[in-house]
C-alpha cells in the first residue's frame, strides 16, 4: 500500500512539473499582435494601374459590406467563388441601389498567378468593388484575414474562403442571424455559418482515425477556449465594424485555429455571438495536411488558453496597423 501511494505521489508530482514546464514554454514562445505592414501592403492598385491607400478600420465605414477572400495558391479554384459572389452582389445592387458593397482579395504570399486572377475582377468591376492586397510573404489564413478586414470600409464584414465551399447566397442567412441577436453592447455582433447540422453525414464519409481527430479536437476547443459554438472553424462569419475592430486586434494566432482564438476574445468581451445552418460542399485542393493540420491546431488550442492564463497574452484596446 505504502508502495503505491509513492507511485501516485510520484505520478502527481510529475504532471505538476510537467504542467509547469509547458507554462513556461508557453509564456516564453508566445509572439505578440503583428499589425506592422509592408510598405507595398498599403497599397492597393486600381483599374487605370495606380497605386491608392488602404483604408483603416478604424475610419467610420462607408459601405454596407465588405467581403474578406484569404486566397493562397487558388488561381484555380478562386475563378468560380468569385463569380458566384459578384454575381449576387451586383444582382443585390441592382434590386437595391443604395446598397453599397466591396470585396478584399488577399494574396497570402502566393506562388501562382492568384493575384493576377483576382485583378482580372479588379479591372472588370473597378477597384471600388474589387480590391486585391498582396501579401509580401505568407502569414497564415488568419494573418491574411485580419490584413483584409483591417483594411475594409463595411458596416458589416464577411469572411469567406477562396474555394466557394460555403454557398455565398448563405449571407443572407448570417445577416438574419446577425439582425437578431439583441442587445449588440457598442454595436458588437457575430454571426457564424455552421456545418454542425452535416456532422453524423460526414462521420459516415470519413475514416474512423479522421472521425477520432475530429471529435478530439472538438473536445478540446471546449475544454480550452470557446463554449456554446458547435463549428468554430466554417469560413464564412459576419462581424459588425466594432466587433471585428475589437476582435482582430487582439488575435495572435494567424494560422488554422485563428477562428478559436477570435470567437474565445468575443466571448471574453461578451460580444453576443449566433451561430447559423449554411449549405457546405467538400472541394478538392484543401491546404489541410489531415494529421499534421490538426496536431498543430491542437497544440494551439491549448498555448491559446495558458497564454492568456499566464498574462503572455492580454485582451487589446483597438490598434492601429502600422
Amino acid at each position: 500500500m505504502d508502495c503505491l501511494c509513492e507511485v501516485v505521489q510520484a505520478l502527481v508530482a510529475l504532471a505538476a512539473l510537467g504542467l509547469i514546464v509547458l507554462l513556461i514554454i508557453a509564456h516564453v514562445t508566445a509572439k505578440m499582435v503583428d499589425l506592422t505592414r509592408h510598405e507595398k501592403e498599403r497599397y492597393f492598385v486600381t483599374a487605370a494601374g495606380e497605386k491608392e491607400l488602404f483604408p483603416s478600420l478604424h475610419d467610420p465605414h462607408s459601405r454596407e459590406l465588405s467581403v474578406v477572400i484569404p486566397a493562397y495558391n487558388e488561381e484555380f479554384r478562386m475563378p468560380v467563388m468569385l463569380d458566384e459572389a459578384m454575381d449576387y452582389l451586383e444582382n443585390r445592387q441592382k434590386l437595391n441601389p443604395s446598397f453599397t458593397y466591396e470585396v478584399i482579395v488577399v494574396d497570402d504570399g502566393s506562388k501562382d498567378k492568384t493575384t493576377e486572377v483576382a485583378m482580372r475582377y479588379s479591372r472588370k468591376y473597378g477597384a471600388d468593388k474589387m480590391r486585391v492586397l498582396t501579401l509580401v510573404k505568407n502569414r497564415g489564413k488568419g494573418g491574411a484575414v485580419r490584413m483584409g478586414t483591417m483594411s475594409s470600409r463595411g458596416r458589416v464584414i464577411l469572411m469567406a474562403d477562396a474555394d466557394g465551399a460555403t454557398k455565398f447566397s448563405d449571407i443572407d442567412k448570417v445577416e438574419a442571424g446577425l439582425n437578431e441577436l439583441s442587445p449588440k453592447p457598442e454595436n458588437m455582433a457575430i454571426s457564424c455559418g455552421s456545418r454542425a447540422h452535416l456532422e453524423q453525414e460526414s462521420v459516415a464519409q470519413r475514416s474512423v482515425f479522421r472521425t477520432f481527430l475530429m471529435y478530439g479536437f472538438h473536445f478540446l476547443v471546449w475544454f480550452f477556449c470557446v463554449r456554446g459554438i458547435k463549428d468554430t472553424q466554417c469560413g464564412f462569419k459576419l462581424f459588425t465594424r466594432e466587433a471585428a475592430l475589437k476582435t482582430f486586434s487582439s488575435l495572435h494566432v494567424e494560422r488554422w485555429a485563428f477562428d478559436v482564438e477570435l470567437l474565445y476574445i468575443a466571448q471574453c468581451f461578451k460580444i453576443p455571438i449566433a451561430e447559423v445552418a449554411v449549405n457546405w460542399t467538400e472541394i478538392e485542393g484543401s491546404k489541410l495536411i489531415p494529421f499534421w493540420s490538426w496536431l498543430q491546431m491542437g497544440i494551439d488550442l491549448i498555448f491559446i488558453r495558458l497564454r492568456y492564463i499566464t498574462g503572455a497574452w492580454k485582451l487589446q484596446s483597438t490598434l492601429k496597423t502600422d
